[in-house]
């Protein structure tokens, strides 16, 4: 018997993942992710539901649904789903006769916005038919409880095989015959676990009491390092919120770019700053000109970037991230140094000793009713103007049942905040993903012109780089 991966194997939430779960109950705080490929054709519908059915068994996460302990005493847990059925998760559906990306696009936002039932395993794929040249589009959504974008790039990786022929040798994993928790099973695990880990508490105290014995000077100075670092951290950014971004909503919209991902490298490295640096560049060098055009210029924003803790050899699944604010510059109209501020800023914010202070407070947060976890997270979330994410994908050629996957866009969720951009490196493509709060963006087409323009002003740093493409662009 095969192996399913070891992906998703804790059957446990950890604390972040937890408040993420619980936050909506305010539904603005969502926390759904949606990954969509473009193909360069339509898989065979039986084929595809295989791939499905092969992959679940690869990934039991995906049969498993969250149960919580009454009154929410405890973490949320993981537990197989005995009714568990892949025809509803799994679908297709056809775009209209003649449409193409700004249509798709609007699909995909709607599914993105229509909450999972709680009651299953959180997760669809939806398979597009109908857009032009016979191509079609292939669309994942999964709640981030279940995995950050980093984790569901590691997956994709390993369930994308790299031709496009069937492999009948494959790894073949059973389905096992795992029992489903109770929410009373779920309550006494969780007191069993509390028990277990109280040893391990008063071992910690007791090093952490005989390191400060041993060495008191060097205690009290890391200490007062710490403090200073962990007022830093959660000091709201100096930047306010921009009047054109007020509002909030429920009502996504979703824009992709194709941006040459060497050439945009090239730009960082002419700054000293790296794709990150200039990607990140790129996108407050659009809401400059954005501002500029709606007759309200300002000066910064506040932003939030994540930033990965896993470490080499961790499990794969799950959520292993923390948060870094700061007050983005908009102002700055020269590329080059926007970068160079840019990159400043990130890398005093990855070297903050209290970096993860999120996760300091976020098992305090996963033990509180979600009413009381989303008024406390929430205003976190929906002071920021902009999130962005730059996460690596995959390098080399992918398929889905016999379909070659062309682009991969990753769009992830819109927690309460104006705009959540990503970038994901596709091949020799970065894929450039827009999730826009419609309320925010009044004018979002205008907003669209700005994105692409603020990468090509980056780009230009680069000699003979291609111009970027927005795709679903008139023209």
């Amino acid at each position: 018997m095969d192996s399913p991966l070891g992906w998703g194997v804790s059957d446990e939430m950890n604390a972040a993942e937890a408040v993420m779960w619980r936050v909506e109950v305010d539904r603005t705080l969502r926390s759904t992710g949606l990954v969509l490929e473009e193909l360069d054709s339509v898989p065979e519908w039986e084929r595809f539901l295989a791939a499905h059915e092969w992959g679940v068994r690869m990934a039991p996460r995906f049969r498993q649904r969250v149960v919580e302990a009454p009154l929410a005493l405890g973490a949320p847990r993981w537990t197989v789903d005995p009714g568990f059925d892949l025809r509803f998760h799994v679908r297709r559906a056809r775009l209209p006769e003649g449409a193409g990306w700004p249509d798709l696009l609007l699909a995909a936002a709607q599914v993105a916005m229509t909450p999972f039932d709680r009651t299953r395993p959180p997760w669809e794929a939806l398979l597009y038919e109908g857009l032009p040249g016979g191509r079609a589009a292939y669309l994942l959504k999964v709640h981030h409880s279940a995995t950050d974008g980093l984790s569901a790039i590691q997956l994709l990786e390993q369930l994308h095989p790299p031709t496009r022929g069937p492999h009948p040798a494959k790894s073949q994993p059973r389905r096992t015959d795992e029992k489903p928790t109770s929410p009373l099973g779920a309550l006494v695990g969780q007191a069993r676990r509390d028990v277990r880990a109280v040893p391990g508490l008063v071992r910690d105290a007791g090093s952490i009491a005989v390191s400060s014995l041993t060495d008191p000077v060097g205690a009290l100075r890391f200490a007062a390092s710490y403090s200073r670092s962990l007022y830093r951290v959660l000091t709201p950014p100096s930047a306010a919120g921009s009047p054109l971004l007020a509002k909030r909503s429920l009502s996504w919209r979703f824009t992709a770019l194709d941006v040459p991902f060497a050439d945009l490298r090239a730009a960082g490295k002419t700054a000293g700053g790296s794709v990150n640096d200039a990607f990140l560049a790129a996108l407050l060098g659009a809401y400059r000109r954005y501002h500029a055009a709606m007759g309200s210029p300002i000066d910064s924003i506040p932003m939030t970037i994540p930033i990965s803790l896993r470490k080499p050899g961790e499990p794969q699944g799950g959520n292993r991230i923390t948060a870094a604010r700061f007050a983005a510059p908009v102002s700055t109209a020269d590329p080059r140094a926007r970068i160079e501020q840019v990159r400043a800023l990130v890398l005093a914010a990855r070297g903050e000793p209290a970096l993860d202070a999120v996760g300091v407070i976020s098992p305090l947060m996963a033990r509180l009713p979600g009413s009381l976890t989303a008024r406390i997270a929430g205003p976190l979330t929906k002071a920021n103007d902009l999130q962005a994410s730059n996460i690596p994908g995959i390098s080399r050629d992918a398929y889905l049942a016999g379909a070659k996957i062309e682009r991969m866009y990753l769009y992830g969720p819109l927690p309460g905040c104006a705009a959540m951009i990503t970038l994901l490196s596709h091949g020799k493509t970065a894929c450039v993903a827009a999730n826009l709060d419609t309320a925010s963006f009044t004018e979002p087409e205008l907003f669209e012109r700005c994105l692409l323009d603020g990468f090509t002003e980056v780009l230009a740093l680069c000699p003979d780089a291609p111009a970027p493409l927005l795709r679903g662009a008139p023209g």
